[in-house]
């Protein structure tokens, strides 16, 4: 068990030692999508949902959860955070209407031994989860998906970007 970082002699968890390990500059690019009525996108776009402006609670919450990241995954390191920024971008499903979807994607940075990958997927899942909260009264088939990293930059195994493009332009 020697040779994996998170197990110690007996087999057991144990957070892995990053003190060796250089601080430099790393990013990390995390999507969620929440699939929803169209109407219930509406609300949201419209500022029509009774419990308040759901972009900017979700905006403040994912921010909010990046930086408690190691307070909700047992192994996670505390790193000092640089960046942490939310973007939204809703659009209708293509060929569909009887859903929408908002597209919530994160980008969190530090000058760390480690990197960012866990503080940005904490970020768009807690902002999904916010938009969930805050919209169930009027959609509770609404869906939380495809949580995934886009891409990383930086540390010993360098850049990851996924096959796919980042949006630009959100609300």
């Amino acid at each position: 068990m020697a040779e994996w970082s998170h197990f110690n002699e007996q087999g057991r968890a144990k957070m892995s030692d990053v003190s060796g390990k250089e601080p430099t500059k790393r990013t990390a690019v995390a999507r969620a999508v929440v699939r929803m009525k169209p109407e219930t996108l509406s609300a949201i776009q419209e500022g029509r949902v009774k419990k308040g402006d759901v972009l900017a609670v979700a905006q403040v919450a994912g921010v909010m959860a990046a930086k408690r990241t190691p307070d909700l995954i047992p192994m996670c390191h505390t790193i000092p955070l640089t960046h942490v920024d939310l973007r939204f971008f809703p659009r209708e499903s293509e060929g569909r209407r009887d859903f929408a979807e908002l597209e919530i994607e994160s980008e969190v940075s530090t000058v760390a031994s480690t990197g960012v990958e866990m503080e940005a997927l904490t970020a768009v899942s807690v902002a999904a989860l916010t938009v969930y909260d805050m919209c169930k009264a009027i959609d509770r088939a609404m869906e939380v998906t495809s949580v995934y990293l886009l891409e990383k930059s930086g540390g010993k195994s360098g850049d990851y970007r996924r096959d796919e493009p980042r949006r630009r332009n959100g609300v």
